[in-house]
């Protein structure tokens, strides 16, 4: 197994907007700021990942338009191997981001090129590419891309490792080529239909997601920290103390942390913390790529706790 981290994935222009309190239904309300950052879930685990200090690969597709070249600057400028992010004519894809003032965050997704990743593609550029420790996938590009992402991970005897965000309908034959599937709180209730508001409960979803193929599950709880589960143990980590400014993209963080840890062959108590880092000081910086730590700041996080 190799130290390589391949990420197939997503890549977005990011508009967040600023405002007080969210919107009811048919409301307006006056925001406070419009910002535009790099984001989609895939860029930034790729991103959260680099700035760790692993080699990272990027898999995905980009636009023919301005913000597909704005993006591909931006994945050369983390050092990250974007060889296999394709070009598609069209849009690139795009997130519209409310951020309020608490920090929570209500997101929609425009696919644009991330819809067009394709399975051949993926399974290519996989097999083109030497020291594979991690294979990351997420929910924002298709199915098919997926499950080809963690077929080829597998076959190139990389750990593989899918964020079921946004849930969709996954086969249930997926679960069976995942090493460690990533939910957060709702999303483990969404997959699973079984409560998730307590540490116990999310356990509880966490085996079920085992129990469906998974090798492990990792629930996430944002400040209360994430639980864990395989088919003959469970455990929990808990969160770093922080306030929240925005957490666009916690989750990411955490993910690409835990992946980068795995990668340098962190066990996974290990590896949870330096994702659990990861994710903490994401939350305390607005945007998406712009928030992401640099391995200084989570690794000294990680030792302050020791």
């Amino acid at each position: 197994m190799g130290a390589r981290v391949v990420v197939v994935g997503s890549l977005n222009l990011d508009l967040v907007i600023g405002l007080e309190r969210m919107p009811d239904s048919g409301e307006t309300v006056f925001g406070d700021a419009l910002e535009q950052h790099a984001g989609g879930k895939g860029l930034n685990q790729a991103v959260a990942a680099a700035r760790i200090g692993v080699p990272v690969s990027m898999i995905g597709a980009l636009g023919s338009d301005a913000s597909g070249a704005w993006l591909r600057d931006v994945v050369d400028a983390e050092g990250i191997d974007g060889s296999a992010v394709a070009q598609v004519d069209g849009i690139s894809g795009t997130a519209l981001i409310e951020v309020d003032a608490s920090g929570a965050n209500r997101i929609v997704v425009i696919a644009g090129a991330n819809a067009h990743v394709t399975a051949e593609h993926v399974r290519t550029s996989i097999a083109a590419l030497d020291d594979i420790a991690i294979v990351l996938t997420q929910g924002e590009v298709p199915t098919d891309a997926i499950v080809s992402a963690m077929q080829a991970g597998r076959a190139a005897g990389a750990r593989t490792i899918l964020n079921p965000a946004p849930v969709r309908d996954y086969p249930e034959a997926l679960y069976s080529l995942v090493d460690i599937v990533i939910p957060n709180e709702h999303e483990a209730a969404q997959l699973t239909g079984l409560p998730t508001e307590t540490a116990d409960q999310a356990t509880v979803a966490a085996r079920h997601l085992v129990r469906l193929g998974a090798g492990c599950a990792i629930v996430t709880r944002g400040g209360e920290g994430a639980v864990w589960a395989t088919a003959d143990a469970s455990g929990s980590c808990a969160a770093f103390p922080i306030v929240p400014v925005d957490t666009v993209a916690a989750g990411d963080a955490f993910c690409g942390g835990l992946s980068a840890a795995l990668a340098e062959g962190h066990d996974l108590t290990d590896a949870l913390r330096w994702g659990s880092a990861a994710g903490a000081l994401a939350a305390t910086a607005a945007g998406a790529v712009p928030s992401l730590p640099r391995r200084e700041s989570v690794e000294r996080l990680v030792t302050s706790a020791e």
